[in-house]
């Protein structure tokens, strides 16, 4: 008997004894201390991958992830808040170190950064920011500075004044509010320039034309469009090219490639120019030092530059 009750004893110890290094493991999953460089997993969430902008950031952060020798994990939400929260769980599940977030809800991103802090896995945001949860830092242009540089250009431009119109971006997005107060912050002053339409066109080409032709059918005198961003300003300019009205000043925010294309050309007046390969790059090389444990700044400017 007595050799019975030993048995049983020793395998409750073993067991106890793995269960206790289940426990132990279990707890050190998403811990990045004394992570080596190589061994590094960083997740990248890019609110839509049909904007050549968002394409570009993406590169840059491949590119500062390549040259770092760590792994780079990317998932597109399609501009969609539900799938954005979806690909954000799927990242916390993988084990990554560190998520980058480029919201496209900038409120309903908020639970899907708090399921990443309850993971003890950092947040970073890109381009755009978040309305709640623990975020390490911030790596952006100043929308509102680039919205007034926008609003500046206009009233310079035009002297004699008149009406304008303004297409925003994706509602609940920090990028359309910021640069909206930034625009409206120098604009409103202006006592001969009024702004007669303004309707969000969520940062989409084919959205910015079909709400500008809306537009143009309640306000012919149109002499300027502020677009807060390339795709919906491309988009304006055609439904403009279509009414004949090639005079109008349009102008857009990052600087896309086509966009810079119609400055060149003499079809826009002038873009906002953002560095989203920049953006990119410095969020992995960011995440790096958040995942070595060294302190890094809550926001971490990229400067902006007019095109025109």
């Amino acid at each position: 008997m007595k050799k019975i009750v030993g048995m049983w004893t020793a395998i409750l110890f073993v067991v106890w004894g793995l269960v206790g290094c289940s426990l132990d493991s279990g707890t050190s999953t998403n811990s990045t201390e004394k992570k080596e460089e190589g061994d590094v997993k960083i997740g990248l969430s890019i609110s839509t991958l049909n904007n050549p902008f968002f394409v570009t950031l993406k590169e840059g952060a491949e590119k500062a992830a390549k040259e770092a020798n760590v792994s780079l994990t990317v998932v597109d939400a399609q501009n969609d808040p539900a799938k954005q929260t979806s690909d954000i769980e799927d990242l916390i599940q993988q084990g990554v170190d560190i998520i980058l977030i480029n919201p496209t809800d900038s409120s309903a991103v908020t639970s899907a950064i708090e399921s990443a802090n309850e993971a003890n896995i950092p947040v970073i945001t890109v381009d755009r920011s978040a309305d709640g949860g623990d975020v390490v830092a911030h790596i952006a242009s100043d929308n509102v500075a680039g919205g007034k540089m926008a609003g500046e250009f206009m009233i310079e431009t035009l002297k004699d004044g008149g009406n304008i119109v303004e297409l925003e971006g994706i509602p609940g997005s920090s990028a359309a509010r910021e640069r909206g107060e930034g625009f409206h912050q120098v604009i409103d002053k202006a006592s001969n320039i009024k702004v007669v339409a303004k309707q969000a066109a969520d940062f989409d080409r084919a959205k910015g034309l079909s709400v500008m032709e809306n537009i143009l059918q309640s306000h012919k005198d149109v002499k300027a469009v502020f677009a807060h961003n390339d795709e919906m300003a491309l988009g304006a300019l055609e439904a403009l090219e279509a009414h004949g009205m090639k005079d109008v000043i349009v102008v857009g925010f990052d600087a896309t490639d086509d966009a810079v294309k119609a400055v060149q050309e003499g079809k826009m007046a002038a873009t906002i120019a953002q560095k989203p390969e920049l953006i990119g790059e410095n969020a992995v090389k960011t995440a790096l030092k958040v995942v070595k444990g060294e302190t890094v700044e809550k926001f971490i400017p990229v400067p902006l530059e007019l095109v025109k």
